[in-house]
């Protein structure tokens, strides 16, 4: 099948490459015009583990092209994606002027039936403003040329994207035309040749099922959260209540974790818009409301056990492990680092920086803020009265606790992921901090 990819971000970059991967022709396109001149040379704009493999193969094969015009790729396409983002706007609204763009392209060169297919989050409704649009631009050239609008909503994972993409657990489908479906059918078949997980519905089904899915993930962890700073006052141990609640085959063990607060370009920015889509509809999301204002508070959580500790901060060394927002990604969007590194410049301190891949990002991201960036685990720690732990990297697992008490000048561990048995760090010799 012929496919054609607006957007070559996360969504659209990963969702194209894998289609290429399963015997697709697919055109990547992006406004871009540096994006695409890399890509085409496989220069990556952003690190997905796997991916830049599955970019230079399937490039290599021909099957993976680059293009910074729809209009040049539209005659032989069989269906196009619109991947494109769809940022907060300053009412935590999606602002889809980037998806109403591909439409007006769309509308623009399409000759012959094509299937548009929204990949971008967004919410209820956005089909029928595409559709609208479209048909305006039909009409202002005086043609009449049938068309499909279809949403596919993507579920993937940063860090395990390609995996969640080949493999996927569902594939949401919302169409309101037999040759949608057909279409969509045929484009997904070989990725349900051990099982049809295929969920077809009403497009308005399909918008919604996305923001309610990442809404429920993220109001778990908010609610561990709030069960983990609870128990921290009351003396409970939070991973002998978090074990005790997932071994309730009702609620199950996943994103029962407690941590520092969720970050990424998912959660928060769909969470927001769930909430203003209810407003808009008269109506007050009052759990999402409390979901947002408690990982906002949490965020805050490193901080204030650092200040518990050193009740005058200014001219301290704190070394940070993690920048990400999660463990196999570079993304620092919403990111609980970022609260905590503002907060320590704020105080006065002396602030040292590791993470595997998100050091780069984390430079774009800061600026000119007086920060030493450091590229091993160890080195971060020169001289630090403080380790504060943000990003649960696999290689942070294990530490060589002789190594740190040595290069550590002081002795404080606060753990923003509970990453560690509190006993044994405390027998290795460490004033050890923990969520709950």
């Amino acid at each position: 099948m012929n496919i054609v990819m607006v957007g070559t971000g996360y969504v659209g970059l990963v969702s194209g490459t894998c289609f290429a991967e399963m015997g697709n022709t697919v055109t990547c396109i992006d406004v871009d015009k540096e994006k695409i001149e890399g890509l085409k040379q496989g220069i990556l704009p952003i690190y997905e583990p796997g991916l830049q493999e599955l970019v230079h193969r399937n490039a290599k094969a021909g099957r993976l092209l680059f293009s910074t015009s729809l209009e040049e790729c539209i005659d032989g396409a069989d269906v196009v994606f619109s991947a494109v983002g769809t940022p907060p706007d300053e009412d935590g609204s999606a602002d889809l002027r980037y998806v109403l763009d591909v439409a007006c392209s769309f509308g623009r060169c399409i000759k012959r039936y094509t299937l548009l297919v929204t990949k971008s989050t967004v919410p209820v409704g956005t089909a029928e403003k595409v559709r609208e649009v479209i048909r305006r631009e039909l009409d202002n050239r005086g043609v009449e040329i049938a068309f499909g609008v279809a949403s596919n909503p993507e579920f993937l994972k940063e860090g395990t994207a390609i995996d969640d993409f080949m493999r996927p657990d569902r594939v949401v489908v919302g169409v309101d035309d037999e040759q949608a479906g057909k279409i969509m059918r045929a484009l997904y078949r070989p990725f349900m040749l051990s099982g049809d997980r295929m969920q077809v519905c009403d497009i308005a089904s399909a918008e919604m099922i996305k923001y309610a899915s990442n809404s429920m993930l993220a109001t778990r962890i908010s609610f561990m959260n709030d069960i983990a700073n609870l128990c921290g006052l009351m003396g409970a141990d939070i991973d002998a209540v978090r074990r005790g609640i997932g071994s309730d085959s009702r609620i199950g063990k996943k994103f029962l974790y407690p941590g520092c607060g969720y970050g990424g370009s998912c959660f928060p920015k769909d969470v927001k818009a769930l909430i203003q889509t209810g407003r808009s509809a008269g109506y007050r999301m009052q759990v999402l409301e409390a979901v947002e204002a408690v990982n906002e508070i949490q965020k805050t959580i490193p901080f204030q056990k650092l200040r518990e500790e050193f009740p005058e901060l200014a001219g301290k060394k704190i070394a940070v492990w993690g920048l990400a927002f999660k463990p196999g990604t570079d993304d620092m969007r919403e990111a609980p680092s970022l609260t905590l590194i503002y907060s320590l410049l704020e105080a006065g301190c002396r602030v040292s920086v590791y993470d595997p891949v998100a050091l780069n990002e984390a430079k774009r991201r800061l600026g000119d803020a007086p920060i030493e960036y450091c590229n091993d685990m160890y080195e971060v720690l020169i001289d630090a009265h403080a380790l504060v732990i943000i990003t649960d990297w696999k290689q942070f697992r294990v530490p060589s606790w002789p190594v740190m008490r040595k290069t550590m000048h002081g002795r404080i561990i606060i753990d923003g992921r509970n990453m560690y048995d509190i006993r044994e760090v405390r027998e290795e010799g460490f004033i050890y901090k923990r969520i709950g």
